[in-house]
């Protein structure tokens, strides 16, 4: 094989896209996924790929320093692609410590294992840290967040990603490791988990049940499709420069309660609904602590220097991601039943 990739978090939401990404176009690379498979991991999101000859799934936990030092030693890995990570807000304000163990030690103990595996020969190496909007904490009514933005994290989440982020520059500033970071704005798509805002409205919509939308659903987002996101993850892994951080998004910024009106009608038409019939269904809830208002990327850098802009408009991907949640009810029920949990025992064995 050409190269040897982990790809960290691969049975996730936006991993599994990368991970079938790089699969598909790379036949010369072998992609070895690890993933722990807790509630946001699932493999049913790659049951196209899952004999190909150039992928290995590895069931791990990237705070598992043992496990990892025999991953880099068996398969001789040369490149990593992390993404492992807990990434729910709401999940990181009930349960902070696990946001800490696996965003924050997990990272340093794969910053480790890729140090040692290498052995400051760093020639065709590369470790690729994928972050978060989120670290730059929230904009006002006007600008964007740039590469230079100053970190001002507001949640558990977020602070363990801008200390992620903080330790994977210095070990690169510090040992010389080849590494390079993205920041990211909210991906939606397929294979999404559903307790995330799109999918959870769908999946509430088509079965007649509340959607909640947090205080009066002011709070904008910039919205990226993940095909989008994987392929500018495709690019900065080849050509983006060691050391350098690239902002990823969509220039595609929306009001939540304006983008599940459209979500609503979008449904209405998919289910032959009369038109304003899902909308009643919209429910306002108590707004979420340290809601950050608002998050704008500045893509401008990975436009200019690696040529990436998304394929997609809002409304096309968001009509792309609906007609799949609508073709995968089965998909959707094994995630909400978690009857997905079991694809791993009847896949590998429980080994």
């Amino acid at each position: 094989m050409k190269k040897t990739l982990l790809i960290t978090g691969g049975a996730g939401f936006i991993g599994s896209h990368v991970v079938r990404r790089f699969v598909t176009r790379y036949p010369d690379y072998h992609i070895i996924n690890l993933d722990k498979l807790t509630y946001a991991g699932n493999l049913e999101n790659l049951i196209d790929i899952k004999d190909a000859a150039n992928y290995t799934f590895a069931k791990g936990d990237i705070c598992d320093a043992e496990l990892l030092q025999k991953l880099f030693g068996k398969h001789n890995i040369t490149g990593v692609v992390h993404l492992a990570a807990e990434s729910h807000v709401d999940r990181s304000i009930a349960h902070p410590m696990e946001f800490i163990r696996t965003n924050i030690m997990g990272t340093v103990t794969l910053l480790n294992a890729a140090k040692s595996a290498w052995a400051n020969d760093y020639s065709d190496k590369r470790l690729y840290h994928i972050s978060t909007d989120e670290v730059y904490g929230a904009l006002g009514s006007t600008g964007f967040f740039t590469e230079e933005t100053r970190y001002n994290p507001h949640s558990p989440y977020s602070a363990s990603k801008a200390s992620s982020d903080h330790l994977v520059r210095a070990y690169h500033d510090t040992y010389g490791l080849p590494t390079v970071i993205s920041n990211c704005s909210n991906n939606y798509g397929e294979n999404h988990f559903p307790e995330k805002l799109i999918p959870l409205a769908i999946n509430n919509i088509k079965n007649g049940k509340p959607i909640p939308v947090y205080g009066k659903g002011e709070n904008v987002r910039d919205w990226l499709y993940v095909q989008d996101h994987a392929a500018a993850i495709d690019l900065i892994f080849h050509k983006g420069k060691i050391g350098e951080t690239y902002n990823i998004g969509g220039h595609n910024e929306w009001r939540n309660i304006d983008l599940i009106l459209l979500l609503c009608s979008l449904m209405d038409k998919k289910l032959g609904r009369p038109q304003g019939r899902s909308a009643e269904q919209i429910t306002y809830v108590t707004d979420r602590a340290g809601h950050d208002l608002r998050y704008a990327i500045d893509a401008s850098k990975i436009a200019r220097e690696l040529g990436w802009k998304p394929s997609v408009t809002f409304e096309q991907g968001l009509e792309k991601t609906v007609d799949w949640y609508l073709a995968n009810d089965e998909w959707l029920q094994h995630v909400v039943s978690g009857d997905y949990e079991k694809y791993y025992q009847q896949m590998y064995d429980g080994r």
